[in-house]
């Protein structure tokens, strides 16, 4: 909005004094002030607007005035009521500092040229904000990819007065207007943005309302979240409306930097298939390199599922790339996300995902996560350090925390052992020992594969296991006995028992 624009407004009936060349000075917005210098309030393109209780001689006119064009003012609107004119020290300051000076009429308050002006800004903001907003969406869609968040963030605080921040479920700032304000803590905006009933929501003490950006499609803990500086229970039905502009501009943005269908998404999904299905290290490494890890640096494998369905696959591939420290290689078995990413020597990295992950263990109160993190290997001992991290996930779900990270060093010698087995082999193994029982128990629901599982687990002792199976020992010996028929085994014997030790682990 230009000060030309105010002389054509009938409601207000202003008329310019002097700097008749500046009056199209852009508008940005406008203050009432009486101080003798108000600059300190002023960030330059305001209309300033004054009843001249500063001035107290002819001098303060010079002062006044200088201090608003130092400050960059678009104009200056006055009227002294008492006097009922504007004395002629201050058009002469206006003119020597080519200050546009318009007279306000007696009988317009200023409170009058204050609202009219204000609902003009923001009608044409609001117009011009959807405008920027829609083509970056445009440009978002592909016409220019890596536009980012940031340059729409700082158009709606620098034009609009108001600041916004992107921020993760796990409290890490994407994209913001402005440094976040002292005292606000984003791990602490994320925690209520997870816990809170609704969406929106203000918080009263830093006052910063919290929008979810795609609440319809997306878990709230694999969400992210837009905050806003002030209330918005208070904002206008326009300003409202810019923020769910927003949000589906955030949106956007957060698909574009989902990399599952780049040729960088296709190549990790590969990669973590091969190493699955026990391929060699000379397919492997080629593989590796292609994604652009270093086959000279040393990994950590990391797998991770949801318990209680309450994220999709391709949500824990994200969630799993968020609390993750570098930038990871993710593929997707079925409800299971694998992870390798290059680590040093000395990396706790188990202790670095469980602490990242307690965060967001409120959004998990209904059901939960479970990750398994491998011992560090070098890159041709992929396929060990996958399976020992599957290994732990499945550990891990064994928990009833609703987040829990299982390291390698909490996996027992046998797991490790178990994990550098080839697949043919376990599965040769189990079968061999434990597809006779599984037969017999399908046809005489006998409950055999229990009954050696209960055995194993009480060291064969008869007793213990009656009395967790709440069965007569005579009927456990009589179901031993079985099994040392169907198998051709002796569990008398250790090596055979812990033969079916590590079978019933494979299954």
């Amino acid at each position: 909005m230009r000060l030309s624009a105010l002389l054509t407004m009938p409601e207000l009936r202003l008329e310019a004094v002097t700097g008749h060349d500046g009056l199209d000075r852009v508008i940005r917005w406008v203050v009432t002030t009486d101080l003798l210098d108000p600059s300190r309030y002023l960030s330059g393109g305001e209309l300033v607007l004054t009843g001249l209780v500063w001035r107290r001689d002819p001098s303060d006119s010079e002062v006044f005035v200088r201090a608003l064009a130092k400050a960059g003012v678009s104009g200056l609107a006055a009227w002294d009521l008492h006097a009922g004119n504007i004395p002629d020290d201050l058009v002469e300051a206006c003119r020597r500092h080519r200050m546009p000076l318009l007279r306000v009429p007696e009988e317009v308050a200023f409170a009058t040229v204050t609202e009219t002006v204000v609902r003009h800004l923001s009608t044409a903001r609001a117009a011009d904000l959807a405008a920027v907003l829609d083509r970056h969406r445009q440009l978002v869609e592909g016409l220019a990819e890596g536009a980012g968040l940031d340059p729409v963030l700082e158009l709606v605080g620098r034009d609009l007065g108001m600041r916004c921040w992107v921020i993760t479920s796990t409290g890490r700032v994407v994209a913001g207007s402005h440094d976040l304000p002292a005292g606000v803590d984003p791990a602490s905006l994320a925690r209520v943005f997870l816990t809170t009933p609704r969406l929106p929501h203000r918080l009263a003490g830093p006052d910063v309302s919290l929008f979810p950006v795609a609440p319809d499609t997306t878990s709230r803990v694999a969400d992210w979240m837009i905050a806003c500086e002030g209330d918005w229970e208070e904002w206008s039905a326009e300003r409202r409306a810019l923020t769910a502009e927003l949000a589906a501009i955030v949106a956007l943005e957060r698909a574009r930097l989902d990399d599952r269908l780049s040729v960088e998404g296709r190549l990790a999904q590969e990669l973590i298939r091969l190493i699955v299905q026990a391929a060699g290290t000379d397919e492997i490494l080629p593989r590796l390199e292609l994604t652009g890890l270093d086959v000279r640096a040393t990994f950590v494998a990391v797998a991770a599922a949801a318990r209680g369905g309450t994220l999709r696959p391709g949500e824990l591939r994200t969630l799993l790339r968020e609390i993750l420290p570098v930038r990871p290689v993710i593929g997707l078995l079925d409800d299971e996300a694998i992870a390798l990413l290059p680590v040093d020597r000395d990396h706790d990295l188990a202790g670095g995902v469980h602490q990242t992950l307690q965060s967001l263990s409120p959004g998990l109160s209904d059901s939960g996560l479970a990750v398994g993190v491998s011992d560090i290997v070098e890159a041709g001992e992929l396929r060990g350090a996958v399976e020992e991290a599957r290994y732990a996930r499945r550990l891990a779900e064994g928990r009833t925390d609703p987040v829990c990270v299982v390291g390698h060093d909490e996996l027992a010698t046998h797991v490790l052992l178990l994990a550098s087995v080839p697949d043919d082999v376990r599965h040769m193994f189990r079968v061999r020992l434990l597809d006779p029982l599984r037969t017999y128990d399908e046809v005489h629901k006998a409950d055999l594969i229990r009954t050696l599982e209960t055995f194993l687990q009480n060291s064969g002792s008869w007793t213990r296991c009656a009395e967790q199976l709440h069965l007569h020992v005579n009927s456990v010996r009589y179901r031993i006995q079985r099994i040392e028929e169907l198998t051709g085994r002796n569990l008398s014997r250790l090596e055979d028992r812990v033969d079916f030790f590590l079978a019933l682990r494979l299954g």
